[in-house]
């Protein structure tokens, strides 16, 4: 029983991820060889993700990989390795910019479109299906979040507009831990602490970039 719900957890996430990569290629007004290049590099940073979950998983339990490797198969990933995949995912995107190995302004306006879109997908399912009634906050922030994004098109930088939206998620998801015993990210568990540093870092690049500019 565990197991399929697991299963079937992992299919929801797989399933709002490759309607949000659709919405994208169907909505963007990229060329087509560049539509194709963004879903490529978005699909590629989502299964490092992955990867770096699983690294995570079995760093943060290395004493149970030693004794018995399999149980790790069985072994739920929590909250510190989804720190340890967001660390580690952040570390290759800049590795990547600064080796210009990457666009990283067309990069990160593609991708926050697919993550909202995903992120609603996603947490609509958990409220309607399997009737998750704390999934109705995050979708209303999702929603605000989708609005925002829309109506900065053509007003602010795709590089701005994509901190601008992680401020405004952490502020929401702050907010909503103030009235939810707990908040979730695609089914991650996380606390307030995450989302306050979260929150400070990009506030701290934001600032930075405006002061880059100003100069």
């Amino acid at each position: 029983m565990a197991a399929t719900s697991k299963i079937l957890a992992v299919g929801i996430m797989v399933f709002s991820f490759i309607i949000g990569l659709i919405t994208f290629y169907m909505m963007s007004d990229l060329s087509k060889k560049e539509k194709k290049e963004q879903v490529e590099e978005i699909i590629s940073q989502l299964i490092n993700f992955v990867i770096f979950i699983w690294i995570g998983k079995i760093i943060l339990n290395i004493s149970i990989f030693i004794e018995d490797p399999l149980a790790i198969l069985a072994y739920p990933s929590d909250s510190r390795a989804f720190y340890f995949s967001v660390l580690l995912s952040g570390f290759v995107l800049f590795y990547k910019y600064k080796k210009k190995q990457m666009d990283i302004v067309t990069f990160i306006h593609s991708f926050i479109h697919v993550f909202l879109v995903a992120s609603f997908l996603y947490e609509f399912i958990q409220f309607v299906w399997n009737d998750n009634a704390f999934s109705f906050g995050n979708m209303v922030v999702i929603v605000i979040l989708m609005v925002i994004f829309l109506f900065m098109q053509g007003y602010v930088s795709n590089y701005m507009a994509f901190f601008t939206i992680l401020v405004l998620w952490s502020i929401g998801m702050f907010l909503l831990s103030l009235i939810q015993p707990y908040i979730t990210v695609f089914g991650y568990m996380i606390d307030v602490w995450f989302v306050g540093v979260f929150l400070l870092i990009n506030v701290i690049i934001i600032y930075l970039n405006n002061r880059k500019r100003d100069v």
